[in-house]
């Protein structure tokens, strides 16, 4: 691919959806944000605000409720929540370019395995993202740090690469790199979400105060070390050293509120099946005991289950 702006559309555009799709908006990219009506309102009317550390702006790009808007997008960022994989992949196929790159910003490790059986004519490729986010009011999306991306080799012939969409994720401000074990940086990030978004969301404390709580960094290196036992019996090799990049995390993103913490505050359903389930289930499966994760994941079951 040349310089050409690309035509991107941004399926489920919450926080992460809205930061990064802006992100190329800013850069001059066609961008068009399918989103919850509340927000399209208000980006039809004055722009998408996005509020960071370095800029704080009203954005103009395109916004939709409806998911027909990805047709004719070069580009896909599918940053819907893990549980709706499937049936947004479904409402989106009729309307794909088969020349398409969709790329899953989401949490959890199987989004892409998940989205390839309802895309299987598609390029779909895994993302990994680092990025501290939330909506802070209808077509308002604040940034707390960080912004990387890491993704997979995928792409169709005469179509976008993920090389392609790295260079212009880069060019457009997003530190963006192609792995060859996105698997394992997949994993990487997820004993990130295990160790701090149960805690954040029970507390409904942000990770700088969740780690000064009593007994809350042992708490943490037990689940690091059932989520590490479960990866190496499943045959992955995780990315980098985990326990360090835990210790790291409160320091790189202190006032920021995991997005399991902000759903349940919402009363939305959380993530946690994807997170701290999936280390239980996982574990289940190959004979492994994980009761600190199988403790976080019950609790904020049981938070969910609250009459709103």
């Amino acid at each position: 691919m040349n310089n050409t702006p690309l035509k991107v559309a941004v399926m489920g555009a919450g926080a992460v959806g809205c930061y990064f799709g802006g992100m190329l908006a800013r850069a001059g990219h066609a961008v068009t944000l399918i989103a919850r009506p509340q927000h399209v309102e208000a980006i039809e009317r004055a722009g998408l605000r996005m509020q960071t550390r370095m800029f704080d702006e009203h954005v103009r790009l395109a916004a939709s409720s409806q998911s027909h808007a990805v047709q004719a997008a070069d580009l896909v960022l599918f940053c819907v929540k893990s549980a709706d994989t499937e049936t947004a992949g479904a409402s989106i196929k009729p309307h794909l370019s088969p020349e398409a790159l969709v790329l899953t910003l989401q949490n959890g490790v199987d989004n892409a395995e998940r989205l390839r059986t309802v895309l299987p004519q598609h390029a779909v490729a895994a993302a990994v993202v680092y990025v501290a986010t939330e909506m802070a009011g209808p077509g308002h999306v604040r940034h707390n740090g960080r912004g990387e991306l890491v993704i997979e080799p995928a792409g169709t012939r005469g179509g976008v690469s993920s090389e392609d969409a790295a260079r212009a994720l880069a060019a457009s401000g997003v530190p963006t790199q192609v792995s060859l074990n996105v698997r394992g940086e997949l994993w990487a990030k997820l004993v990130l979400n295990c160790a701090y978004n149960a805690v954040s969301a029970i507390t409904q404390l942000p990770y700088g105060d969740t780690v000064k709580g009593e007994g809350v960094s042992g708490l943490m290196q037990d689940v690091v070390a059932e989520c590490l036992a479960v990866a190496a019996a499943d045959g992955v090799r995780v990315a980098g050293n985990p326990a360090e990049a835990v210790e790291a995390l409160a320091a790189s993103m202190p006032a920021q509120y995991s997005s399991t913490a902000q759903d349940l505050a919402r009363g939305r359903p959380t993530e946690i099946d994807y997170l701290n389930g999936f280390i239980v289930r996982r574990g289940m499966a190959l004979g492994l005991a994980t009761p600190a994760n199988r403790v976080l994941w019950s609790l904020i079951k049981l938070m969910e289950s609250r009459p709103r």
